[in-house]
């Protein structure tokens, strides 16, 4: 919800263009490349303004002119954070709160006080604003809307909407926080256990797609609410397997779920199980899954770099129910003792060991080179079939 940067000189009384200098920007800066020309009007209705207020705690007080002028930042500044947020550009309406101000303030200070960059608080802004408008999107849509259902005849929306929302605000919020620092805690610790300062930024992850096969016949097959249950039991399942069994979720695609681990056999576990989950649930359709390993720019969360790449190829051409994984992944696997460079070298180390009167090697995993294929973008490459031994 930020200002809008086209607005013209003429309306310097409303607190526009024309007054930027008194923001502190100066009356000659250009206008930003991102400005657009056109704005969003604020809602008017009274349910919706109650309930504004009762979750931001404040009533509406400035424009964004004015917001700015108080927080003591540029327009200019004050209209990049508001757009890196998500919130939409809403010209001279007064429409902003006490608590938009102190989020401004607290901002531009960390930037004031060396803490932070600009940049680098604009990304904060961007990340959390995006992290966030998903979650509140999930609420309503799946949560609030299920509930707020009127539970009796004649009676309204708005007759249950706001109460209920009093009553789950404060606990959802602490809850937020909870589960937030709590990550938090997760993520610093594997920056603490980095072995340089380069692994902390490029680092070495095993990164995998798990794919759902023939999904895009079924959203011709499927109602939209079945497909839409689909989606989340699949979701569901591959967030709380990858969570269990110590990976990361980054992302879901809807068909497709995007997930990282910090060694070969934590994501050949997750990898397995998923494919495990799949097949014992009859409403599902089959699973595929491609792993690479190798280095991984991360960034606001997300994973960026050729392992990624390749880790989309191998998915791309994984039968069904199967687990592809490149060569780096494979000697991850070998190097550990976790899976035989063959099968053998399984026997081989098993009757050495009988022969010694040793207990033989326990291989959780199995590896079978496959053909060596060109793969699109990323030349031809040799993909490993990841199976569980018995």
């Amino acid at each position: 919800m930020t200002v809008d940067d086209t607005t013209s000189g003429a309306d310097a009384s409303d607190g526009s263009a024309g007054s930027r200098g008194a923001a502190g920007t100066g009356a000659a800066h250009p206008t930003p490349h991102h400005a657009v020309d056109h704005t969003a009007e604020p809602t008017d209705d009274p349910l919706a303004i109650r309930l504004e207020q009762l979750i931001l705690g404040a009533e509406r007080r400035y424009t964004p002119f004015q917001a700015a002028r108080t927080a003591g930042v540029s327009m200019e500044l004050a209209s990049r954070f508001w757009r890196a947020m998500g919130f939409a550009d809403i010209g001279q309406a007064k429409a902003l709160t006490e608590a938009d101000v102190l989020a401004l303030r607290r901002l531009a200070g960390l930037v004031e006080a060396g803490l932070l960059s600009e940049p680098m608080a604009i990304q904060v802004a961007r990340s959390t604003g995006q992290t966030t408008a998903r979650l509140a999107e999930w609420q309503i849509d799946s949560f609030l809307e299920g509930l707020t259902e009127p539970p009796e005849p004649g009676m309204t929306r708005t007759e249950v909407t706001y109460p209920l929302v009093e009553l789950l605000l404060p606990e959802l919020e602490e809850f937020l926080i909870y589960v937030w620092r709590r990550q938090l805690a997760a993520a610093t610790g594997r920056v603490v256990q980095a072995a340089d300062d380069e692994e902390m930024v490029d680092r070495r992850l095993a990164v995998g797609f798990a794919d759902l096969v023939g999904f895009t016949r079924l959203t011709r097959r499927l109602e939209e609410e079945e497909l839409g249950e689909l989606v989340e039991s699949f979701e569901t399942t591959a967030a709380d397997l990858v969570a269990a069994h110590g990976g990361r979720l980054i992302k879901t695609l809807g068909d497709e779920v995007l997930f990282a681990a910090d060694d070969a056999r934590t994501a050949s576990e997750i990898a397995l199980r998923l494919i495990d989950a799949m097949n014992q649930d009859d409403t599902m359709p089959a699973l595929r899954v491609g792993i690479a390993f190798g280095t991984v720019t991360t960034r606001m969360g997300d994973v960026f770099g050729t392992t990624v790449n390749l880790a989309s190829r191998l998915t791309s051409i994984a039968p069904k129910d199967a687990v592809l994984v490149d060569g780096a992944f494979a000697e991850g696997l070998i190097r550990t003792g976790d899976a035989p460079a063959s099968e053998a070298q399984a026997a081989e180390a098993a009757a050495t060991a009988e022969k010694e009167g040793e207990i033989p090697p326990s291989y959780r995993f199995a590896l079978q080179p496959m053909w060596q294929r060109p793969v699109r973008g990323l030349g031809v490459v040799e993909p490993w079939l990841l199976t569980r031994r018995p």
